[in-house]
């Protein structure tokens, strides 16, 4: 049996159930200060043009602009061309337009509209300005169809609208069908006279409230009764139901029973869990259902299901039962857009058909379009839904007024049960101070109408979204007449709050093994450090480092070749010289030394001296000479030596001074260790043994 439930008790939210016995398969709830935009008609105003996002943003009096793409554009409004064309054409900015709210505004971003406009009754769907829309619902087939066709032909629609014929329009007779259009035909006149009213932007045409909205879409045959728990609301509901559905008006009905409305049928639980994160299934699994800004992810876990005889057919059970159970909480939760399903893994292919079927049975009943894909071999199912109005959870709000609200429900429930003698609320100190200054009112009313003291404790240690609710029986004598103050004290020596936290105690290892002390390292003793503090400072450079060995050595190697070329070209200049005399040079040389031995007479000796010690130290520095070219130095020096002992000492200086090869004119390199320069003791005697000659 199904009913419809119109729970109203509270002023400051509207809530309307529709259950099945005593499951709820729908579910929609309005606040009050929380307005709906969505099917507004507007008179709006072009504030901007986008023309790289072929679309433009237009003020109809919100605060966030809309947002209006070209495809939702009347032909109407530009009546000269055809085919597509730039938005730029078609509306220039401070026009004024008609427009129609198509989604309601979320996060940042601004309304969807759309200036095709349409007017929903109770049988039909006018589309004034779009005449190529038009249709049969879905839902009707067969005969019935056919004959829904016959009775659209006779009825007088304008060239330019269009019209769909409901699921509420099947079997119903030509007369009702013809009152529905006339209703909707004086409303748009009338949105026509107000459009002239005034400049935009201005609201033109409001959508009918929850409970009139909620009879006009969902009374139908099969609906047995409709519940509605206070006075107000019933006229109200009463008096559409006349207007409208005629037939329909004796099964509106006022609930005055003591139980609230919903606790009566066992729906209050249903619809708290359309507020969490995670909901148990019968067989023990769960699903955990997560929004995000991109899409909606929902999860099932098998948890305690161990029902199957086998892991396929446990995986088969918990994914059929969570598939009926996600079609149950996308409707509650009024959940829209892109959704992603993690079903538990299953081999049989099978498996996976029955649990798509099983899913799209659960979604036939839903109002929005749905597109479901198929269960891709990670187990993941990808589905779209239409989203109607906001998701419950965007539209509920955790402050005090509505958790207070939250706060009186759970007291009624409680206070309503039988043999109830007081219903404690521990809340919030901001919670507390709410109930018991603008909620004082509702608390008084429920002590009057269940005879049941309540009372409100204060815990400043709890958040506002943290209450709790219990229930003492009338015949407990150990609870009975306690002061408020008594219980408040009870409470924070309980160490319910936050701030008497205990460490939680864990189980210890068997194995509890540390590493043992790492030893110190052993340090130089007292010799070392007084040999250190004595040794020179040179001492550390002895070892040269890696780079400086490479670089001497490069720089030997260089020097090795220069020496070598030096020797070859000093061989080759002699062996090019012609065959003279000896005696006739020696002359030659005599006379023009003699002639210069006047000049530089106390120089001589010295700069003899030191042209051997040059030559000595230079065949000493080159190591790796050619074997020819060593040997022809050698009879050099021998011709030398035989020629300096047969001439004076001057002549011995001066031949000495001229005809010495020097292989290289490099300076000498001081020693490392003495800073001297090492001279050959060979060339001094030699030196010694010429001048005495």
């Amino acid at each position: 049996m199904k009913r419809m439930l119109i729970n109203a008790t509270q002023p400051e939210e509207l809530r309307v159930a529709l259950v099945d016995g005593q499951s709820i398969y729908d579910f929609d709830i309005e606040q009050v200060g929380q307005e709906r935009k969505k099917s507004n008609i507007y008179k709006a105003r072009v504030s901007r043009i986008e023309q790289s996002l072929g679309a433009a943003f237009v003020d109809f009096g919100s605060e966030r602009h809309g947002f209006l793409p070209v495809k939702e554009l009347n032909p109407s409004l530009n009546p000269d061309k055809q085919g597509k064309s730039s938005i730029n054409d078609i509306l220039t900015q401070g026009q004024e337009i008609i427009v129609q709210v198509e989604k309601e505004e979320r996060g940042t971003k601004g309304a969807a509209l759309s200036t095709f406009i349409s007017l929903p009754g109770h049988y039909l769907v006018l589309m004034p300005n779009n005449p190529d829309a038009g249709g049969i619902s879905k839902s009707i087939d067969g005969k019935a169809r056919d004959e829904i066709r016959d009775k659209l032909k006779q009825l007088n629609i304008p060239k330019e609208m269009g019209l769909i014929v409901r699921t509420a329009g099947e079997g119903v007779s030509l007369e009702e069908l013809k009152w529905d259009l006339d209703y909707l035909l004086n409303l748009w006149d009338a949105i026509l006279e107000a459009n002239q009213l005034k400049k935009a932007p201005f609201l033109i045409f409001r959508e009918n409230d929850l409970i009139s909205r909620s009879l006009r879409d969902f009374l139908r045959d099969d609906i047995t009764e409709v519940l509605v728990d206070t006075e107000e609301a019933y006229e109200k509901a009463f008096d559409f139901t006349s207007k409208l559905m005629p037939d329909f008006e004796d099964k509106i009905k006022q609930y005055n029973e003591a139980i609230p409305l919903f606790t009566r049928y066992q729906i209050e639980s249903q619809i708290e869990t359309a507020y969490q994160r995670e909901v148990s299934l019968p067989s023990g699994g769960s699903i955990v259902i997560d929004q995000t800004e991109a899409l909606v992810a929902i999860d099932i876990n098998s948890a305690k299901a161990t029902g199957g005889s086998d892991i396929e057919e446990t995986a088969l059970n918990t994914n059929i039962e969570s598939a009926v159970e996600i079609a149950k909480q996308l409707r509650l939760r009024d959940i829209g857009g892109l959704i992603v399903i993690d079903f538990i893994d299953m081999l049989s292919l099978k498996n996976k058909r029955a649990v798509e079927d099983k899913l799209w049975t659960a979604l036939s009943i839903d109002r929005a379009k749905v597109q479901v894909g198929r269960i891709s071999r990670f187990g993941l199912m990808e589905m779209s839904r239409q989203r109607l109005r906001p998701s419950l959870q965007e539209r509920w709000t955790q402050d005090v007024a509505s958790l207070s609200t939250a706060v009186l429900r759970l007291i009624e429930e409680e206070a309503s049960k039988k043999k109830s003698g007081e219903v404690r609320a521990v809340v919030s100190s901001d919670m507390s101070i709410f109930l018991l200054n603008e909620r004082r009112s509702r608390i008084n009313e429920i002590e009057e109408r269940t005879d049941v003291r309540v009372i409100v404790v204060s815990d400043p240690t709890r958040s506002d979204n943290r209450f709790e609710v219990t229930r003492l029986r009338s015949d407990d004598k150990k609870n009975k007449d306690h002061a408020s103050y008594e219980i408040q004290s009870e409470i924070e020596s309980s160490g319910n709050g936050s701030n008497n936290y205990k460490k939680p105690k864990f189980e210890k290892p068997a194995v509890n093994l540390t590493p043992p002390k790492k030893p110190k390292k052993k340090g130089a003793s007292i010799f070392q450090r007084l040999f250190k503090l004595f040794e020179s400072p040179d001492a550390e450079n002895k070892k040269p480092s890696k780079t400086n060995n490479r670089n001497r050595r490069r720089a030997d190697n260089r020097r090795r070749r220069s020496d070598s070329k030096n020797n070859k070209n000093v061989t080759k200049n002699r062996n090019q010289r012609p065959k003279k005399n000896v005696q006739s040079s020696q002359n030659k040389q005599s006379n023009k030394r003699t002639d210069k031995q006047s000049d530089k007479p106390k120089d001589l000796k010295s700069k003899s001296i030191k042209a051997v010690k040059s030559e000595k130290t230079d065949k000493n520095k080159s190591t790796r000479k050619p074997a020819n070219q060593t040997k022809k130095v050698k009879s050099q020096n021998i011709n030398q030596k035989n020629d300096l002992q047969k001439e004076s000492k001057s002549k011995a200086t001066k031949l000495l001074t001229e005809e010495a090869p020097v292989a290289n004119k490099e300076p000498r390199k001081p020693n490392k260790e003495n800073n001297q320069i090492n001279e050959p003791k060979t060339s001094i005697k030699e030196a010694d043994n010429i001048t005495k000659n």
